[in-house]
Parts: structure tokens; C-alpha cells; sequence
């Protein structure tokens, strides 16, 4: 991700907090280049685990040219896909964690490298989200390939 890409990043992402240029300020001077924003404004984040999250995005990347931001956390146990507000109220998928409105998310800063939550695929700061019924249709495809002798 170039400067540039990271910028347009960074202020899609500041923009959900309650105070966009505290925030931008304390996540530049943070050693650990992470802060919490709060879900369920501009995006919420559905949770799966690490095992079943890789292939789910490579179902994902094989129907669709770009997915929405991804997450990895440490040891890339667990990975939250980025889905439009509201996702996570009406979500009813086993084995899958949601975030939305009353949360808070660590977000690490884009384009720069840090010691655990990184980005799979970047936010690239047009809003792009996956949309939750494709990431369904993946998630049971990639249950389904996981379950193949």
C-alpha cells in the first residue's frame, strides 16, 4: 500500500471515531500501531476463526475482484471480514462472531507493520465491505471443500 492508498485509508477508518483528529494523532504516535473504533457506523466486522477464515477468503477471491477490508489477529487465530452497518444484528451463522453497534474493534494502521492484528486485505478507503451474503455463500463453500475426503 502506497502513502497515498494508506492516507485515504486512515481517514475512512478515523472517521467512525468520536473524535476523528485525537484518534488520527494517537494512533500515528502509538509504538504499537493499533487503536479501538467503534463498529456498526460505517462497518461492522464478522469473526470467524482463523482455519475456516484463509479458505472462506480465497472462495471469496475467486468470485469477486476485491473483498473488504480483513483482519487478522496474533497467530492469525481468528479473521474479521468488514461488512456493511447492521450485518451483525441480523447475522444467525454458527461458529461466527459479530461486532456491531456498542463495540470496538483494534484496527491496526494501515500500511505499516505491527507486532499482532494485521491487515489481510487493506481498507482501501472508498467504503468497499463485503457484502454478507456472498461471505455466506463462501463460508459454506469453504466448509464444504474443509469436509471433502
Amino acid at each position: 500500500m502506497d502513502a497515498a492508498g494508506a492516507k485515504k485509508a486512515v481517514d475512512w477508518l478515523v472517521a467512525v471515531a468520536p473524535d476523528p483528529d485525537a484518534c488520527r494523532g494517537e494512533w500515528e504516535g502509538n509504538p504499537l500501531g493499533v487503536v479501538l473504533l467503534p463498529a456498526g457506523r460505517r462497518w461492522d466486522v464478522l469473526i470467524i476463526e482463523g482455519g475456516l477464515g484463509y479458505p472462506t477468503l480465497d472462495v471469496l477471491s475467486r468470485v469477486i475482484d476485491r473483498p473488504g477490508p480483513v483482519l487478522s489477529d496474533f497467530g492469525d487465530s481468528r479473521m474479521g471480514f468488514f461488512v456493511p452497518p447492521g450485518t451483525a444484528s441480523r447475522w444467525l451463522g454458527t461458529g461466527v462472531r459479530a461486532a456491531g453497534a456498542g463495540t470496538w474493534i483494534v484496527i491496526p494502521y494501515p500500511g505499516r507493520a505491527t507486532g499482532g492484528v494485521r491487515w489481510i486485505v487493506p481498507p482501501d478507503g472508498t467504503g468497499t465491505l463485503t457484502d454478507p451474503a456472498l461471505l455466506e455463500l463462501a463460508l459454506h463453500e469453504a466448509v464444504a471443500l474443509r469436509s471433502d475426503p
